[in-house]
């Protein structure tokens, strides 16, 4: 058994796959016979599909490709698990990258938490496996020369395992996302998670829904994961997010079903995870509100009325804390000063 599995989710990434994977390639022999990268091409009706073949037959013990009819994003994600081997997983999508010195560190922490024979005489504690490893990621933002670093030094303890009893507080804004998380895979097996097909926005569940299966980890303080974020045309631009506002309310419904934060007895891991649902919560309602018309408001309002309905008090809590009642204040004026704060608060904050 592989101890990682990177699962590269592709669809028309001609343009950027060579660069993602090219930082995946292990750089010594040794590390590469404890990772597997597989390449899942959704679909691709570019030049994609031929390139991964390339990386398969020059790196035949490292490199496996799948070629699946497009499915969207969740789904190639969904077939990289099932194909996966690794006791881990990582996802890295294929216009991001990460950085080679951190891979190595990722590698070899991961390896001694397998081979525990081995842990003690290199200062990692002697111990199953942690369920999710962390480690931080940079937003490679386009036109920006300032990189901005996701970091969690503030909220976990460093060079053991840990649970949520032992974190810090997480600062607005500073959440576990895709690119930060790698997951031991039982873990996330056994939380049930399938992503939906065709649906962008599935990055959000990835982050949340096994989290609540996840009791221990173990946290890396090192740049790893590269975020390339602001290409015209990708999801999360503004403009893509008003336009495809439909999935991001379908995703923001299936982050409320899909677990009852009153079931999860640690308060801290609990606090976390409404926060993160929050938040979410919080920028549909805002895209909705950018977007205008009368359609769109009544969107939010049906979003709002269905938390109110599924969790009354779920509800209560998100829409009368303070930013549930910032994307509420009634009418045109209250809507601009949303607007004006979630605007003020991406500057400060720097999330997207």
């Amino acid at each position: 058994m592989k101890v990682l599995s990177v699962i590269v989710p592709c669809y028309n990434s001609q343009d950027y796959i060579r660069r993602c994977v090219d930082s995946l390639l292990p750089s010594s022999n040794t590390q590469g016979g404890c990772v597997e990268i597989l390449i899942v091409n959704d679909g691709s009706a570019d030049q994609t599909g031929v390139i991964a073949e390339e990386y398969q037959t020059r790196h035949p013990s490292i490199v496996r490709v799948i070629h699946q009819d497009n499915g969207g994003h969740g789904a190639a994600v969904t077939t990289g698990v099932r194909h996966s081997t690794g006791a881990f997983i990582k996802v890295v999508d294929s216009d991001d990258w990460v950085d080679v010195i951190s891979y190595a560190k990722v590698l070899d922490t991961l390896s001694l938490f397998i081979n525990t024979d081995e842990a003690d005489t290199h200062g990692v504690p002697t111990c199953s496996p942690p369920d999710m490893v962390i480690c931080n990621f940079v937003y490679e933002k386009q036109g920006r020369s300032r990189k901005k670093m996701m970091r969690y030094a503030n909220v976990f303890p460093q060079g053991r395992v840990f649970g949520w009893n032992e974190t810090g507080q997480f600062r607005k804004g500073q959440y576990l996302l895709m690119h930060s998380i790698i997951y031991r895979a039982t873990v996330l097996r056994e939380s049930g998670m399938e992503l939906p097909r065709y649906t962008f926005y599935v990055d959000n569940l990835y982050a949340y829904i096994p989290l609540k299966n996840v009791k221990t980890m173990f946290y890396l303080d090192i740049n790893f994961y590269h975020y390339y974020i602001g290409r015209e045309g990708q999801s999360v631009h503004e403009e893509s997010m008003i336009r495809m506002i439909d999935q991001q309310i379908f995703v923001n419904r299936m982050m409320i079903t899909s677990l009852d934060l009153d079931t999860v007895h640690d308060k801290r891991h609990r606090n976390y995870l409404f926060s993160y649902l929050e938040i979410v919560t919080i920028v549909s309602s805002i895209m909705l509100i950018r977007a205008g018309g009368i359609g769109n408001l009544q969107k939010k309002k049906s979003l709002w009325n269905f938390i109110r309905t599924y969790n009354r008090r779920l509800y209560h809590r998100l829409r009368y804390g303070f930013l549930g009642q910032l994307v509420n204040l009634p009418g045109p004026t209250g809507r601009s000063i949303s607007v004006s704060m979630y605007t003020l608060s991406q500057w400060i904050i720097g999330f997207n």
